[in-house]
Formats: structure tokens, sequence, C-alpha cells
């Protein structure tokens, strides 16, 4: 996953979650976050980021933020790119379920009752749900989810469960938007109700897998399985 025309700034301050203010060669200017999510850890205040720029006269904004150095590990916090991430990986035939027979169908978005699961895909025999989280949160080099409560992502579990009960194969996939952390864990102390309903879920047959990326300041490409804590 390439990003294009990427330009190196500094972080000065977030107003909301929509937008910030960063500076390129000492000029402020006004970016859209990709990322709608707390991420204090990440933008602080002088911290090199990275944004791709745009030159379509109907955006607000010319630049999208991308990607956060933090203390010299670069971390992706486009909240699109988990799920870009692992349909290319599915894609190019790339065995991240750790499933025996190849998948025949392959697609973004796929309803079920009343969630929307990030990718629907099948093989001869089984009709799988995949539902994506991104990772961004990090301490210790140990990467946790989420960075704040989240209902919807309790919810999302509850209704995999559903339709592992009926006949789907299902996959929770936390995608790490770094290299190298250690381990991946529910953060219990923002949202315990979210860490015990992925326990449940793993009870319940659910697949749960972690894998980090390769980040660069233009790129960002899914890449080893990691140990998951529960």
């Amino acid at each position: 996953m390439i990003y294009n025309n990427i330009v190196k700034a500094v972080f000065k301050n977030r107003p909301n979650r929509f937008i910030a203010e960063c500076s390129i060669d000492n000029k402020n200017i006004i970016v859209h976050v990709k990322n709608t999510g707390r991420c204090r850890e990440l933008l602080i205040k002088d911290t090199e980021v990275y944004l791709e720029y745009f030159s379509e006269s109907s955006r607000k904004t010319k630049y999208d933020l991308i990607t956060v150095n933090k203390n010299g590990r670069l971390i992706n916090m486009d909240s699109s790119a988990p799920n870009k991430a692992v349909y290319e990986a599915l894609h190019n035939g790339k065995n991240i379920l750790n499933i025996d027979e190849p998948l025949t169908f392959i697609k973004m978005e796929q309803k079920y009752k009343t969630s929307r699961f990030d990718i629907y895909a099948e093989t001869a025999d089984n009709k799988i749900f995949i539902e994506i989280k991104g990772v961004t949160l990090e301490e210790n080099n140990i990467v946790m989810f989420p960075d704040a409560p989240t209902k919807r992502g309790v919810k999302h579990i509850m209704e995999l469960i559903d339709a592992k009960e009926n006949g789907f194969d299902t996959y929770i996939i936390f995608v790490i938007q770094m290299q190298n952390p250690e381990y991946f864990t529910p953060n219990y102390k923002t949202h315990e109700e979210f860490g015990k309903a992925l326990q449940y879920a793993k009870s319940k047959g659910i697949k749960i897998l972690a894998y980090d990326c390769i980040v660069t300041e233009n790129s960002i490409n899914l890449n080893n399985q990691i140990n998951i804590k529960l």
C-alpha cells in the first residue's frame, strides 16, 4: 500500500478529531487527520510527522496526516490502511488466515444483520467474515486496542459470534500499524468490556490474529504474525 506525494512536517496541535495544525518549513498549515481516535501518545507537539499532499481544488485541506515518528519508530495512523493492507495481502495470495484451502472470492465489506464486517471471503467449502481493527497504541513495546471505549467494537464481536453459530468462519485481525512489537493485548484499563468480549469470542471459536506491519514514510504492508495475550 503506497502513498503519493509524501511531505515531512512537524505536528503542532489538534483542534478537533478531524484536523490538525502542522508546520512545513516553519509555515503552519491545516491538515486532515485520517484517524478519529484519541492518539494522544502519538500527536505530541513538535513530533515529526508525514503528510500526503493532494492538489485537488475541491478539498478543504491539501494534506492528510499519515505517519508519526514516535521515538524513532514509524507508526501509520491512517484508519483506512488496515483494511486495505489485509485485503491486499489476501488478494496477493498470502495465507494470513492460516487455512489449507485457497480463497476463491474476496470483497471489501459485507453486511450481516446489523453489522457490516470489513471483509467477506469464500473458499470452496467455507464462507468467511473478517473484522479488522487497526492498532496504533504502544507502551513499552506492547501494543493494545482500543485507545478509547468502543461499544461498536463489542457489538461487532457479538455479531461475529452469531455468524459463527450460523455456519460462517469468523476472524478478528488486529493490524499493528508499526513493526516488531513484543505482543498484542486488549486494553482492559480503557475498555474492560471489549477485552472480556474478546476472551468470550475466542471461547466460541472466533479466530483471533494479530499482524505487525512494515511502515515507511510512504507505505504500509502486512508483515509477521505476532503473539496475542488475552
